[in-house]
This record gives C-alpha cells, sequence and structure tokens, in this order.
C-alpha cells in the first residue's frame, strides 16, 4: 500500500498527460506514491493513459463517462486512495509538479493537517498574460473569505494544488460542486492547522482552459452551499506560512 496518493483530475489533456506524469515521478523519485488519475476526457487522454498505465504499476485511472466536474473528480480519487497522505494537482502543468515534495514535507516540517501550495503569500506568483483572470481570480477568493469561516485566514483558498493527511477527511461526506474541492475540505474537514507554501502557478503551454461562464455559476452555488454547511464546523484553525525553501522556483 502506498503511503502517498497523487490524485490529477483530467478533461482533455492528452497533450500534457505524458509530461506530467514523467515530472511527477521525477519529483517523487524514491517516494512510495501512487498516481491516480480520474478522467472524463472525449480527446484521446483516455487511450494516452491507458498506454502509460500499461507499464507503470503505480498509476490508477479511473474513467467516468461525461463531464461531471473537476470537483468531484477528485472526491472520487479520495475515495480510492490507499495513502496516508494525499495530494492533488491539475493535470495542466501549470501546477509544477516539483513542488509536491515541498507540500509533503511542509506538512511533516508543521504537523499540519493541510498544506495549501499557494500563489498570494511571500514567494509566489500568479503568472498570466490576462489581467481579466487574475482579477476574478482575486474577486473570487475575496468572496470565498468573506463568507466561509475557515477561509479568511488562508491567502488562496481557491488553490487547486494542496496536500492532506487522510484523517481530514476521515468520516467527512464531500458532497463539491463545480471545481473548487479545496474549499469543501476547509469548511468541512477535520482541521486543526493549515499551512500555505509559496509556488509559482505557470502559463498552460499546451490544451485549453476549461474556464467557462458555467463553473462561475457553479462557483457562486458552492459557495451559497458552504455558507450554509459552515454553521455545523466553526471551529477555528491555525493558518502559518512557510517560506519557499532555495532553489523551490518560487519568486517574490
Amino acid at each position: 500500500m502506498a503511503s502517498l496518493s497523487v490524485i490529477v483530475p483530467t478533461y482533455n489533456e492528452a497533450e500534457n498527460i505524458t509530461r506530467l506524469v514523467e515530472r511527477v515521478h521525477t519529483a517523487l523519485a524514491g517516494a512510495d506514491y501512487e498516481l491516480i488519475v480520474v478522467d472524463d476526457s472525449v480527446d484521446g487522454t483516455q487511450q494516452v493513459l491507458a498506454d502509460l498505465a500499461r507499464f507503470t504499476p503505480w498509476i490508477h485511472v479511473f474513467h467516468r463517462d461525461g463531464r461531471r466536474g473537476l470537483a468531484s473528480a477528485v472526491a472520487d480519487g479520495i475515495a480510492a486512495a490507499q495513502g496516508s497522505v494525499v495530494c492533488v494537482l491539475d493535470a495542466d502543468l501549470q501546477h509544477p509538479p516539483e513542488t509536491l515534495p515541498l507540500l509533503t514535507a511542509a506538512l511533516e516540517r508543521s504537523g499540519a493537517d493541510l498544506a495549501v501550495a499557494s500563489r498570494y503569500v511571500p514567494g509566489g506568483r500568479y503568472v498570466t498574460f490576462e489581467a481579466w483572470r487574475r482579477a476574478v481570480s482575486r474577486v473570487a477568493t475575496r468572496a470565498a473569505q468573506i463568507l466561509l469561516h475557515r477561509a479568511r485566514r488562508v491567502a488562496d483558498p481557491l488553490s487547486g494544488f494542496f496536500a492532506f493527511r487522510r484523517t481530514a477527511v476521515h468520516g467527512v461526506r464531500l458532497r463539491p460542486i463545480g471545481y473548487k474541492i479545496l474549499l469543501e475540505i476547509l469548511v468541512r474537514g477535520n482541521l486543526s492547522r493549515v499551512v500555505e507554501v509559496p509556488y509559482s502557478f505557470e502559463i498552460r503551454s499546451a490544451g485549453q482552459s476549461k474556464l467557462t461562464p458555467r463553473q462561475h455559476w457553479e462557483y457562486l452555488q458552492h459557495l451559497c452551499l458552504l455558507a450554509g454547511a459552515q454553521l455545523g464546523n466553526l471551529r477555528s484553525i491555525e493558518v502559518a506560512v512557510l517560506p519557499a525553501p532555495l532553489g523551490s522556483g518560487a519568486s517574490e
């Protein structure tokens, strides 16, 4: 049984998935891990994954018919995970796999339940050519911090790149809508301490963004549901920021 489970939701990422698998394997060289890919694709990603899994026994692929959303894909991956620590990242390489060891090390060093890769703490960067996307991200982040008690002290509560101990979701029914699974864990999870680790959110080099007006609407729905759900779990969490190690690639 692997001690670390890495979950990657995919939707039409045939151009990126092979490089992602290679970079994850290099970043986690020597680690006892499994890679769980939950795939909703219709562009050939499924075949690429099948070919990769044939020669790499640590890859487990779950293909779902019909696009059901990134957050639900992660929830399905968590249900299948065997590791005591679970990491989540996107398949588009905007989340650099080289940051994975920093997240797992942050959990170990701090004793935290959840480690968030953050764009918005000192040392983090949000690289994008599109100013409107940066603005939308900031507005959505602020909305979460206003409405959700546990999101207020987290600089990047909408991050899609994070690691947590399985005990953080033990006995927790995750009911996400849309694509912001971290908010679901922040509000519903068994959390006492959260750490944020700076990283550089990179520009997509292949494939197309999946962000649509529908995702914005689902995000608003999810926020409203979580605002009500939090009434059953208002216990505060401690939040700390860990500095980026030298050579990590994060930048002011």
